[in-house]
Parts: structure tokens; sequence; C-alpha cells
């Protein structure tokens, strides 16, 4: 284990130099970097929108209101193929997902059944044939009376198109705002996610967002005055729309569109020559000047309306004819309303009504908060654990810190060139990985200690540590990174950054602690021939400990099932204080301009406003406060509700960060919550199952359900607010305790092979035993890099580090005392027997060593 040869050598320093250079970008500064040659490394790690600021917003294509537009138009296309038939008809109507009319004369049936079917073809087939997809259903449900109903498949294709379709047009929209490498892409069958970084003004990206941005040229009906209109009908073809004046100016316009914003092919902000006020200007294609050219030779002296959205953005008259295609639209705009305005109309129309779902806004000084308070956290961190593992292990704790050290700089590295964002939770994730990293080689050097006590050579003993710890190694950290990867997939946002990180750190950590560590140390032992190993300065726990565990198993067996059971209790009676992640809802973090935050007048001012469901609290610290909105009936009166009140805010205290979650969402996060939790514990007791046998794969999962009944109680008791950095720490732990129990499994399933004639309960206090100090090591050094994390790595991470530095104690004592004992009462070995000595232990580890020997020399 300790030859290397020089191909091997060769690749390993390969490896760390690539390592160094592709993190190196991100401390060089960036006028250096734009002067190297373009095949040196240049990229450093992209900053989530949490460390620089920025927008993201789910948008959701809105099914309903695209079944009514498809019902329209399929209503419409009823009438005109009757007609272009001349088939009399009667009763043509809308209700729920279908459009029915009569026949009038029964001899015309069957010729209306054949021109109705004509628009039941299939609107898309597969590339070989093998599958049509029909958007709409004839049927007879009486005779003479046809019904045109929509099909579920023919929806999911039209909204499926339509995601595609906004897809585009909104990488336009925003494109156009100038901003920096935007993520646009679709997500699920139905939505959009939109992550906009660095932006100064979510409101106004929002804003255009959400419009759809349909334009259209109508006449203006003056037939009757306006208000009879409004009081009685409006005359047929006509509907009564309002202005965007303020108050609004109602207008009758006829439905018959004379041009739409699809005839566009420019429109740009500009300023009226003769008012200097703000206007656009646009360009109709051919097709479209010449129908707005006809129009107006036909209207002159009449009103135009320029309809957006269904309101009436202005109503000139025509006074000549507009022969060139060109034209203006005047109104109250501003500059940026006229620019923004501009921007939709150069980009499009939506081709559906998109909603904002969900929503997270993180302004710059807050990530710039949130980046200092990262690297404080990751800097003490590892000086923390880094004097730990010299204080514990001397030179070869040196040793170990050189790996850690090279551990985040491979980190660093990979997420540079993959390009992955680097996020709060992210951050959390290295550190973690800092603490868990030296596990490895807590159990390295354990095990090399365990071995020179049992007498073998200082190089033996170095060459046995390290081949007999590698299986454990690999067996501890997949039950982490199996966790990792089922956050990755069922997590969002800053979930799947925790989850990446993670998943590196867990992959270069085999590659640090195993290989490097293995390198470093033949390379000592060649140039230095020690005699002795390294000793440290403290030792947490004695060399050999005696300790009864199996005695006081059923002390802590019905111990823990009363708090489970406690814990269980408080869930369903107290209830945990679940965040928006899963109530829905708003949250809110402003700082105060001046002075310290006024709770009491934050809320007097939100309830005047007529805004009655909200929590204000004090939140870091004395100028900062989180506000929490209740979730509304839909998402509309939502997103109305959050601009209110950030308006009535902005004037005394500056937006922080914005997060708005949508009650659909928001029920779908906590069942995607629920089933990662589940599938991380079915995949790790698979893999337990595979690589051990059944009992051990039931006693991990019976140590992982008490963690977790025990975390949720620790929640509920703290109310530590339950969110999906809640949810990360939760599997993080699941993880986490398997790693130990795994750790623990492997020497016991060691020791059933040496010593086959040894009681189980002897046997499983004897492995405790033999684990106990590299059990508290790790989770000393795992707690040191936590603690770190919990004082310096800001408030909003810190209920997720709460509930990690919990569970990580509980995980450990539930290794200890639950998953070996767990053991005995599936009949494992028979636990009674005649004790074994401590002489024929010894004797028995005598013998093994001399098998090893002739083995070796038989080689």
């Amino acid at each position: 284990m300790l030859y290397f040869s020089r191909w091997q050598t060769f690749s390993i320093w390969l490896v760390v130099i690539l390592g160094i250079l592709y993190a190196a970008p991100n401390v060089i500064p960036q006028s250096y970097l734009a002067s190297l040659p373009s095949w040196a490394p240049s990229r450093p790690m992209t900053l989530g929108l949490d460390l620089q600021g920025g927008s993201h917003i789910l948008l959701q294509v809105e099914r309903n209101s695209l079944v009514s537009e498809r019902l329209a138009s399929v209503r419409d296309d009823v009438r005109s193929v009757l007609r272009e038939k001349r088939i009399g008809y009667t009763g043509l109507s809308t209700a729920g997902q279908s459009v029915q009319v009569r026949i009038r004369g029964t001899g015309e049936v069957e010729a209306a059944r054949k021109a109705l079917e004509e628009l039941t073809q299939p609107i898309t087939s597969s590339l070989f044939g093998g599958g049509v997809i029909r958007e709409l259903e004839l049927s007879e449900p009486e005779p003479g009376l046809f019904r045109l109903t929509l099909t579920d498949e023919g929806m999911n294709y039209r909204i499926s198109s339509a995601v595609e379709q906004s897809i585009e047009v909104v990488s336009r929209r925003v494109n156009e705002l100038g901003t920096t490498e935007p993520v646009i892409q679709r997500q699920g069958n139905d939505r959009i996610l939109v992550q906009v970084p660095g932006l100064q003004d979510p409101d106004r990206l929002k804003d255009i967002l959400g419009q759809t941005a349909r334009l259209t040229f109508q006449m203006v009906d003056q037939s009757m005055p306006v208000e009879e209109a409004i009081q009685g009908r409006p005359p047929v073809g006509t509907s009564v729309m309002y202005s965007t004046d303020n108050p609004p100016i109602p207008y009758i316009i006829e439905d018959r569109v004379i041009v739409s914003g699809e005839n566009l092919v420019d429109a740009q902000a500009g300023f009226d020559q003769l008012t200097n006020q703000p206007i656009v200007t646009f360009r109709f294609d051919t097709r479209g000047a010449t129908r707005f050219g006809q129009a107006t030779q036909q209207n002159v002296g009449r009103l135009f309306a320029i309809v957006l959205d269904g309101k009436v953005i202005s109503a000139p008259q025509i006074r000549e004819p507009i022969l060139g295609g060109t034209g203006q639209i005047s109104g109250n705009f501003t500059v940026q309303s006229a620019n923004d305005l501009a921007v939709l109309l150069r980009a499009g129309a939506l081709p559906a009504t998109l909603t904002v779902v969900e929503e997270r806004t993180v302004g710059p000084g807050l990530g710039q908060d949130s980046i200092d308070a990262g690297i404080a956290a990751s800097i003490i961190g590892s000086v923390l654990v880094i004097i730990f593992m010299i204080m514990a292990y001397g030179f070869l704790g040196i040793i170990a810190d050189l790996a850690l050290v090279l551990n985040v700089v491979m980190i660093i590295a990979i997420l540079s060139v993959l390009g992955a964002t680097l996020t709060l939770p992210g951050i959390a994730g290295i550190v973690l990985t800092i603490g868990m990293a030296v596990d490895s080689n807590v159990l390295i050097y354990e095990r090399i200690r365990e071995e020179r006590r049992l007498g073998r050579s200082v190089l033996k003993s170095f060459d046995a540590g390290f081949e007999r710890a590698l299986a454990t190694i690999v067996d501890s950290n997949l039950t982490t990174l199996i966790a990792a990867l089922v956050l990755f997939v069922v997590g969002t946002g800053p979930v799947k950054g925790f989850a990446v990180t993670l998943a590196i750190g867990i992959c270069t950590t085999l590659f640090t602690a195993f290989t490097f560590t293995r390198w470093v140390v033949a390379f000592w032992l060649r140039r230095s021939r020690p005699t002795e190993v390294p000793k440290g300065y403290i030792h947490l726990v004695p060399e050999v400990t005696r300790i009864p565990f199996m005695k006081m198993r059923l002390q802590v067996f019905a111990l823990s099932i009363l708090l489970s059971i406690a814990s269980i209790v408080l869930v369903f009676t107290v209830k945990p204080n679940f965040g928006i992640d899963f109530t829905g809802g708003t949250l809110i973090e402003v700082r105060a301009k001046n002075g310290q935050t006024d709770i009491g007048e934050i809320r007097q001012k939100l309830s005047e406003a007529g805004i009655h469901e909200v929590q204000v609290q004090g939140f870091g610290e004395a100028s900062d406060a989180l506000i929490r909105l209740g979730a509304a009936e839909d998402e509309a009166t939502g997103n109305a509700t959050v601009q209110k009140a950030q308006q009535i805010l902005s004037a005394d205290y500056d937006i922080r960060r914005t997060e708005v979650v949508g009650p659909t969402v928001s029920n779908e996060l906590m069942w995607s919550a629920i089933v990662g939790i589940l599938v991380a514990m079915a995949g790790i007791m698979i893999y337990v199952w595979v690589r051990f046998e059944w009992q051990f794969a039931i006693g991990a999962i019976m140590s992982t359900i008490n963690d977790i009944c025990l975390t949720l109680g620790f929640l509920v008791v703290t109310q530590i607010q339950v969110d999906l950095t809640t949810v990360a720490a939760m599997l993080t732990i699941v993880g986490y305790s398997l790693n130990d129990t795994v750790v623990i499994y492997d020497r016991i399933r060691e020791n059933l092979r040496r010593f086959k004639k040894m009681p189980l309960g002897q046997l499983l206090d004897l492995s405790d035993n033999e684990m106990l100090a590299r059990t508290v090591m790790t989770s000393v050094t795992t707690l040191l890099a936590l603690v770190a994390l919990y004082f310096f790595g800001g408030e909003v991470i810190r209920s997720f580090v709460a509930s990690m530095i919990f569970g990580v104690v509980i995980g450990t004592l539930s290794s200890i005392f639950i998953s070996a004992p767990a053991l005995i009462f599936f009949n494992l070995r028979p636990a009674k027997g005649p004790l074994i000595s401590e002489e024929e232990i010894r004797a028995g580890e005598a013998r093994d060593l001399k098998a090893e020997g002739k083995q070796v020399s038989a080689t």
C-alpha cells in the first residue's frame, strides 16, 4: 500500500497541480486573468444569487387561461366552418372544456359532421407515424347536437409548446435588459425558471416577465356614449376597455383587430419632438403596414385604440392616412416605462399568461454580507480543525492538514471547471466537508495506532492501517454520497448548491485522504525511517477502553423509544415552525436606513395598508427585521400584496431579501421533502444490505429513524424555522449518522471473522470500544466546523446549522448505543456463551499477525 510507481507519483502530483491552477483564478485579480493566454485557466466560480444579489423567479403557464383561449378559437372555427358550408346552426356555446352546437336541419347533420371532423385532425405525430396527438374529440350526445371537447393530451401538448415559445420570448426580454449570464430554463411540464444575478431592480424584471404583451390596434366605437354601454349593454361585437390613465378612462372598443403585435418588426423608446415627452415608436412589416394603411384611409377622423393586454395605452384620432408603416405610441410614459414597453414589443408577445409562483430576491448588500460571513466561517472552522488535528496527532496531523487544504482547493477547482454555482448553503457544504474530510485521516491514523499496539513494526503498522481503513472509508463516504445525490435530485435552488459541494467534497476527500496522504506518508517513511508512530499532545479517549455498552442497551432503547414517541406527539400537537417553503407566503428581510428597526411601526404600517396576516421579528442585528406575510389564495393576489408591502417599507428600509412561495409550489416542496428523506433512507438501506447483511441494514435504519424523530422533536421544542435548508440538514444527518454506523459495522464484520466463538454481546462491546476514539475525534472535528459556521456564517443559515449540530451529536450517540446493540435482537450470532478473556483476544490477534506474516513471506 505504501509503494508508488513513477507514473502513479506523476499522476497524483499532476492532479494536485491542476487543482491549484484551476482554483487560482478565484484569488487572482480579474485584470491579470484577462492578460493570460486563452488556454490558461481563467474561469472563477460562479456566485449564486444569495452571494452576489439577484432574482430567482419561477413562472407557470396558466392552464385555465390557455384553455379559455383555445375554446374561444375553436368556437370561432366552428362558426367559420359551418358558415362556409352554409349549414344552419344554433346554440353555439362553451361549457367546461367543450364547445357545442346544434344543427337546425336534420338533412344537414351528416354534412355538419364531416365539416366538424376536419377540426379534429391530429396536431402532431411521432417521427415514424407511430402515435398522434389529437386536440379535439367530436361526439354527438343526441341527434343534431355536436360537442367538440379539448383532450388532456392535446392541452398538455399546447402547454408544452407554450412553454417552449415562452422561453424564447422571456430570453429576449431578459437579454434586452442588459443583464449578464442569466439562467432561463424549463422546469417540469409547465414552468420556466429565470435566474438573473446581480440585478438591481427585481420588481422591474417581474413586471416585464409577467406581462403577456399582446399588442393590438383596434377601432373605437363612437356610436353611443360609453356611460350607456357601461350601465347597459355595449353594441354587438364590442367591449368596454379602460385606459392606463389615473383615473382610468373607459372606451368602447371593436373586437375586430386591425393589426396585431405579430406584425411589428421594431420598437424603440424616444421623445416627442413637439412636447419632449417619452414615446415609443414602432415599425410594421409589409403585411402590417398594408393593413394599417388601409384601415387609416377608411377611418379618417375616427379614434383608434392601441391596446396592450386588454388595456388602452393610447386612443389618438386618425387625422390622415398613415401609409409609411411607422407610428408612435404616446401616453403617460416615464423614460423607464417607455423603455420597458419597447423591450416588450421587440421581444414579442407571450403565447400564454405566465404567473409568478415562486420568487427569491437578494439585494447586493446582503449578498456581500453573506460572502464575508461565509469566508469568515470557513477560515475560522479550518483553523480550529487544523489546530485540533495537530494537537491530536502531532506530525501526522500536519500531513492531514495539508490534505485538508488541498481538499478545499480541489473543491473550488472542480466548481470552477464545471461552472457550478456557489451558494451560501454551498459554503456550508464546504465547511461541513472540512469537518468530515479529516474523518478519513482519523480512521487511518487510529488504525495505524491500533496495529502498532498489536505489536506490528512501524512500517507494517502504516501499511496495514491504510489497507484496512480503505473499505471503511469507501463505505462510510458512499452512504453520505447517496444522501447528497438524493438532495440534488429532489432539491431546488440553494439545496442543490449544498448537495453539489457536499458530493464534490466527498469525492475529493477520497483522493486527498487516501491517495495524497498515503503518498506523503510513504515519502516521509522512506526519508525519515521513524522508530515510532508520532504521538499527539491530547487524548480525548484513552487508547484502550472497556465500557460495557451492551449492559445498558435496554435502558438506552427504552429512553430512545420514549423520546421518539414524545417527539412524534409534539410534531402533531405543538407542530414545527414551518417556513414559507412549506406553508406558502412571503418573507421580506429589511434593514433600517437610519438607526434601529421599529418592529411595532412596521406592523402598524402594514396593518393600516390592509395587510393583516403579518409577523414581524428581529433578525440578526438591531437594524434588521424579518417580515412574514401569510399565503394568499392565488399567486396574483400574493404578488400584489408583496409589491404593496415593499412600496410602504421602501422609504425607511432597504429591502435586502424577498422570498415568495405560492401555495402550489409549497405543497410540492413539502411532498418532495418527504419523498427525498424516504428515498435516501431506502437507498442507504439497500447499500448496507448489499455490503453487509440484512440485520445490519435494519439496525442502521432503526438508528436513522431515531435520529430523524429526535431531530424533529428538537425543531419543535426550539421552534427553529423549518424550510428547504432544514430538509438538507435532515438528509445530511441521515448520511452522517449512517457514516458513523457503517464504520462501526465494518469493525463488527471484521471481528465476526476474527473471533468466531466470541459471544455477540462481548464482540459488540469490543467493536464499539475499538472505534470509540475514532468516533469521538470525528464528531469533534465536524462540530468544530459547524460551531464556526453557526456563530460566524450569518443569520440566514443559522437554523440549518443548529439542526446539523444537534444531528451530529445524536447521530454519534445512536451509532454507538443503538446501531450495534440492535444486532443482538436479530440473532446475528448467539448472544450467550462463555466469555473470552483478554489474553484469548490478544492470542487471536497474534495468530492473525503470524498468519499474515506467513502470507507475506510466501508472496
